[in-house]
């Protein structure tokens, strides 16, 4: 009982070193900056990064001559119907979270265990915009053309398609509001590679400032103050 008391002892020092290990490097790290390159375009494309506390969106233009997100994330989605919003919002994110967890008060230990440990699936969820108003939770970044392409093909990399290439609805009931939806995706949520390391990579991708890694919404918009 003594070999087995000593054994379980090590694996929960482990584990805590662990943790405590991520919390260091999950504070440390979003303070190293990647920077913005400048391709010498004109930046002429308004984005935004948007937080809820929490989670990060990269919302962008619904339409303009480069991409089209009304014919790809169809208004007929939505429980509003409405075809005159500007902006939309899309975030990558755990499955579980998205659909189960309405609020902190609803998350269940499964829910967490299966989302910090790559066991679950993961989802899209689409917010449509009728204006964004800048403030500490939402900050414009003007880019160009060609950050914008990259930008664009980021984000839609990250949706499941269908065998026609179109991307794959969820109906349900657990939406947030009027304006938005949720759609199927590719990869696994972990402590690693959560919802606002996902925008941060789309920030990166699109040439601008961005943490080396970071696991939070802090760690994004403390380069964007």
């Amino acid at each position: 009982m003594k070999m087995i008391a000593m054994y379980l002892l090590k694996i929960l020092g482990v584990l805590v070193g662990l943790i405590l290990l991520y919390v260091v490097l999950g504070y440390l790290l979003p303070f190293i900056e990647v920077s913005a390159k400048d391709d010498g375009q004109k930046k002429e494309i308004p984005i935004y990064i948007y937080t809820n506390g929490v989670h990060t969106d990269i919302v962008m233009p619904v339409k303009n001559d480069l991409q089209d997100w009304g014919a790809k994330i169809p208004f007929s989605n939505i429980k509003s119907k409405r075809t005159d919003y500007q902006y939309v919002g899309i975030g990558w994110g755990d499955k579980g979270f998205y659909l189960d967890t309405p609020t902190w008060a609803d998350l269940k230990f499964s829910t967490a265990f299966k989302a910090a440990f790559w066991l679950s699936d993961s989802a899209m969820h689409c917010t449509y915009y009728g204006k964004m108003t800048e403030d500490s939770d939402c900050k414009m970044i003007m880019i160009s053309q060609d950050q914008y392409k990259s930008l664009v093909s980021f984000v839609e990399a990250k949706f499941d398609t269908d065998q026609n290439g179109k991307f794959m609805f969820i109906p349900t009931n657990a939406v947030y509001s009027d304006n938005d939806a949720f759609y199927d995706a590719k990869g696994t949520y972990s402590f690693f590679y959560t919802c606002n390391t996902w925008a941060n990579n789309a920030l990166k991708a699109a040439g601008q400032k961005a943490a080396l890694w970071t696991p939070s919404d802090f760690g994004i918009f403390q380069h964007y103050k």
